[in-house]
């Protein structure tokens, strides 16, 4: 992986721990914010696409139209399922599950269907990346997923896991073999989940509308930082990093995610969540140099 890439990646993982915490704020809107902001990604974004989309970024055919689908629909269940998550429990328990999940299954789908061969250090990488993300989420105790909510978080965790893994695939077969352009993907893909909310949100406006008061701010921030995040990574895709070393050298979220609740939110982080740092540190660097 080249040292462009390697920074596009860190970057968009600095971004992707930045909009979790504002989506978390807004855990009780549900679907409503998911619309907001995905909405507001649309509009803010759209210049660029157009633009792309006119100087040829997209060479359509019917397999570019079922890959910004499909993106579009699994990227919708995404966003449901982690803001679903966000509801029924802690921002420390379903982030971390979430973000561990998907890489492990990534490089696996990577692996089998895109032929991908990660070196012995890339999966020694993997390994410290997800073993990290473990400790920092339970801080050594595994009865952290056993408090209330837990376990909800967990199950929640692991779909959106999941989903994380199989849109990682298909956009990167998106980018990598249809040659679309990361931002033209990411804007068809939000558009796709806006027309397929629409009609949740048309059936009740006053609901949405009293779902949204006060959270609009959180949802412009999102919905500029979101696209923004997952672009780095599609772009990091396609000036040749491996799918199976930039999925989970972008999990190096988790870290930024500990920085940021100490900091910001004055969270307390003992020994083991700095130990969990320190692994996932370790795992970054693997994988960038792998």
């Amino acid at each position: 992986m080249s040292c462009f890439a390697l920074v596009l990646v860190v970057l968009a993982a600095v971004i992707h721990a930045s909009w979790n915490l504002l989506s978390k704020r807004a855990a009780s809107a549900g679907p409503t914010f998911v619309f907001a902001y995905t909405f507001t990604a649309c509009l803010a974004y759209a210049p660029w696409a157009l633009w792309l989309i006119a100087q040829g970024a997209v060479a359509w055919s019917a397999s570019v139209v079922g890959c910004l689908l499909i993106s579009g629909i699994v990227h919708l269940g995404y966003s449901l399922c982690l803001q679903r998550g966000y509801q029924v429990a802690d921002l420390s328990v379903v982030y971390p599950v979430a973000r561990g999940t998907g890489p492990l299954l990534a490089v696996l789908a990577a692996i089998v269907f895109l032929g991908e061969q990660p070196s012995l250090r890339g999966v020694f990488g993997l390994i410290a990346v997800v073993g990290g993300i473990a400790l920092i989420s339970t801080q050594g105790r595994l009865a952290a997923f056993r408090k209330p909510g837990g376990s909800s978080g967990v199950l929640w965790g692991l779909a959106t896991g999941g989903l994380i893994a199989s849109y990682t695939v298909v956009d990167a077969y998106g980018v990598m073999t249809l040659g679309i352009a990361p931002v033209v993907l990411d804007w068809f893909a939000n558009g796709a989940r806006v027309v397929l909310l629409a009609p949740l949100i048309a059936a009740n406006p006053r609901r949405a509308r009293e779902a949204m008061a006060g959270k609009w701010p959180l949802a412009i921030g999102v919905g500029l930082l979101s696209p923004l995040s997952y672009i780095l990574v599609l772009a990091a895709l396609d000036i040749g990093a491996p799918l199976s070393i930039a999925a989970p050298l972008r999990e190096m979220s988790m870290m930024v995610g500990a920085l940021l609740g100490m900091v910001l939110l004055k969270e307390r982080v003992g020994a083991w969540r700095f130990g969990g740092c320190a692994v996932l540190l370790c795992g970054v660097v693997a994988l960038g140099g792998a």
